[in-house]
């Protein structure tokens, strides 16, 4: 048994497994993941606080409205970009990222003083747009595949792009689609490094040294064939300098573990911006981005008040990255906002662009994009938490089941989330929680269902046999009361006597008997249950059969009138066609109240009904010995009965019993009637009547008339001899058929 319900559990948490495995090879399981369990990450740990090396400069209406200029930045003269530049450069930012085109050119002046102070500045990146086109062949556009698209860069105007650091593309999702990743190099564009990894690569310049001497301890002949120092790499350019060294990385993939042991060995003063790099350049082109909140988390400055500072340095912007950009505190004038996860839902404002490319930078910087589980550990979670979870649920009781499930879940969602908010690991939440944890639930629950079906079914086929079906029930379901204790029904009681059987049970051997009372029983029981009556009790030869009404209607009386019709007809013909000796048998019906309970004490006990109606019933049965009929029933029985034709017998005392009970013979149903069996009835009822009344010649006529007509009608016997007995008593009271003896306590 405990093998088997370990196999049981171990195949529940197999299937939980498989179910969870499934889902994640899909894109339906990745998209789940990203958009409700990446969601839920993030607004579990809430805001987070953005490194200090970064900030963000926002062209807004405030600053239009401040400056008296029209709220289109794009009209803006760039005189005021020129004087942004020399400000930020007297505060001393590291570098200054413009994520905003200039490829149109304006007044002559403006432009000119612009390019000036890019060029003075030496630190200033701006931003290309990325134009996707489909390769055509004889000039029909190739739309299917990824390898027939190229990707063009669309830079500033050259008076721009020449006086300026680097240039880099920013590309990003158009809006509804969530913003959730963002490139570091972009292979389409022939690997050109995005505007947050061009912004680190100069931010991390007065570490390049470093970086090549670390790189020369790890692979000597690769460092060879980079710029030697700082100023050799910012001749070679930011941005070859950046592809240069990707490549590297690219064909070398030990080459970044090797850098990182040796730097785990030393202490280097630069050794953050040197895992930075390493990253960056070891790291997925795609990464997800680890946003640090909602709209202006990264520290941020109006356009306007940038263009007041004064030459006393602020820490605002001292040795920093700042991006430059169009970033509004209201949904209706924002211009360039990307709905992201900490996009706000009741004001419907977006994280702008430049702040995605802000938080892009930092994740760089601090080397702390959101890190997906990787395949092994993603599958691993989701194999483990499965095949525990899923025999869990299946070993466990079910009440246990379900708060250890709901403790195990809320233990893995906090681990998932202290994970995310201390590396940024990114676990699988929405398939293991909500896929396959109420999957192993709701299977061990089914499963428990249908083995206790199964084991229901068992009870009842074994039990069955000795209990009524609802007693059965009650045991099946383990809320059986076996105690003294019972139930006050209104019911119907069948007592059947098989007679001669004292006789055969002396003269045949037991197996022979066994055999035989088989067959009977199996002859009588049928018509009981099929007429919707439970067997109470069986004793030799003797059975009692009940029908239970609370409201006490007529139908139970009618059906176990049918089933007492049934069980003569099946007696008759078990007696007719078997090869065992015949078993006559008497039949009695009572109805009334009636306790069905257990009786019994200590340890054994038996189910069974106590009351009148079951000694009234078994005297009634009894009484067909005297009268020499089959079936005989009390009045109470037939009320308001009409389908059956009956001989009313007359009021009998029974034995035990202080009041007297009317008593009737069952003959059949109506429509089956002869006209012998009604002509019969009318001449008995005669009799019957000049019987009550004492006129016992005139009784005795009437039935020796029955007799004439059936000479084996047992009632008409019956009189008759009281009718000759009595001849020459003298007239008394009316006796309406009621008799000084309690006959139905002769014996055969």
């Amino acid at each position: 048994m405990e093998k088997k319900r370990l196999a049981k559990a171990g195949i529940l948490g197999i299937l939980t497994a498989a179910l969870g495995v499934a889902i994640s090879l899909t894109p339906f399981g990745a998209m789940l993941e990203e958009n409700i369990g990446l969601d839920a990450l993030f607004t579990w740990r809430g805001a987070a606080t953005p490194p200090t090396e970064v900030a963000v400069i926002t062209i807004d209406k405030t600053s239009s409205g401040q400056l008296g200029l029209p709220n289109n930045p794009a009209k803006w003269p760039r005189a005021h970009h020129a004087r942004l530049i020399d400000n930020l450069v007297r505060q001393g930012a590291r570098v200054i990222a413009f994520d905003i085109l200039f490829t149109e050119p304006r007044e002559t002046e403006g432009d000119q003083s612009l390019a000036r102070a890019i060029g003075a500045a030496r630190n200033v990146v701006l931003v290309e747009a990325l134009k996707r086109e489909a390769v055509t062949t004889g000039g029909t556009p190739i739309r299917n595949g990824s390898d027939t698209v190229l990707e063009r860069l669309i830079p500033s105007l050259p008076l721009f792009t020449d006086s300026a650091l680097a240039t880099a593309p920013f590309p990003l999702p158009k809006v509804p689609v969530r913003v959730s990743r963002f490139w570091t190099f972009k292979t389409g564009a022939g690997e050109t490094p995005t505007l947050p990894a061009v912004a680190l690569q100069i931010y991390a310049l007065p570490a390049y040294n470093a970086f090549r001497a670390l790189i020369a301890r790890a692979a000597p002949s690769h460092a060879t064939r980079l710029p030697s120092d700082q100023a050799n790499a910012l001749r070679t350019g930011i941005v070859p300098l950046a592809q240069m060294l990707r490549a590297l990385f690219t064909r070398n993939p030990a080459l970044a573990d090797e850098m990182r042991q040796i730097l785990d060995n030393q202490q280097h003063p630069q050794a953050n911006l040197l895992r930075a790099l390493i990253n960056l350049y070891s790291g997925v082109d795609y990464p997800y981005l680890n946003f640090y909140g909602p709209p202006h988390t990264v520290t941020t400055l109006s356009y306007h008040a940038a263009l007041q500072l004064t030459e006393q340095p602020l820490p605002h912007f001292k040795d920093k990255v700042v991006f430059v950009g169009f970033s509004e505190s209201l949904q209706q004038e924002q211009k360039d906002g990307f709905y992201t996860v900490f996009s706000q839902e009741d004001s419907g404002l977006d994280v702008s662009g430049v702040e995605i490319a802000a938080t892009a930078f930092a994740n760089l910087l601090q080397a702390r994009p959101v890190q997906p589980a990787g395949p092994m550990l993603y599958l691993g979670i989701l194999l483990g938490w499965g095949l525990l979870f899923g025999a869990g649920c299946r070993l466990l009781p079910l009440t246990f089941t379900l708060s250890s499930g709901t403790a195990s879940i809320i233990t893995y969602a906090a681990f998932a989330a202290y994970q995310f908010e201390t590396t940024a690991l990114w676990l699988p939440l929405v398939i293991p929680l909500l896929l396959q944890a109420p999957f192993a639930l709701a299977g061990a629950t089914l499963w428990r269902h249908i083995d206790t079906q199964r084991e229901r079914h068992i009870i009842h086929t074994a039990f069955g046999h000795y209990l009524p079906s609802a007693v059965v029930d009650e045991i099946a379901k383990g809320s059986g009361n076996i105690a003294p204790e019972g139930r006050l029904v209104h019911g119907v009681c069948l007592c059947t006597d098989a007679a001669q059987y004292t006789t055969l049970a002396e003269t045949l051997d037991p197996a022979r008997l066994q055999t035989l009372m088989n067959d009977y029983y199996k002859a009588i029981f049928t018509p009981v249950r099929e007429r919707g009556g439970i067997i109470s009790d069986v004793v030799g030869d003797a059975m009692l059969a009940l029908w239970t009404d609370p409201a006490g209607n007529i139908e139970s009386r009618r059906q176990a009138c049918q089933a007492a019709l049934d069980i003569a007809h099946a007696v008759d013909f078990f007696n007719n066609t078997s090869s065992h000796p015949s078993l006559p048998t008497r039949i009695g019906l009572h109805s009334g109240d009636v306790m069905l309970g257990n009786i019994g004490a200590v340890d054994h006990y038996e189910y069974r009904a106590v009351g009148d109606i079951v000694n009234t019933a078994t005297r009634i049965q009894t009484l067909n010995k005297q009268l020499g009929t089959k079936i005989l029933v009390s009045d109470d029985i037939l009320k308001d009965i009409d389908a059956f034709l009956i001989r009313k017998l007359g009021i009998f005392p029974l034995a035990g019993k202080s009041r007297s009970v009317a008593i009737c013979e069952l003959l059949c149903r109506i429509e089956d009637a002869t006209e012998l069996q009604q002509q019969i009835c009318g001449i008995f009822g005669v009799g019957l009547a000049a019987f009550r009344e004492q006129r016992w010649h005139d009784a005795a006529e009437n039935f020796s008339t029955v007799l004439r007509l059936d000479e084996q009608d047992g009632p008409a016997h019956f009189y008759l001899a009281l009718c000759n007995r009595d001849r020459h008593r003298r007239r008394s009271d009316p006796m309406h058929g009621i008799f000084p003896a309690n006959i139905s306590e002769k014996g055969d």
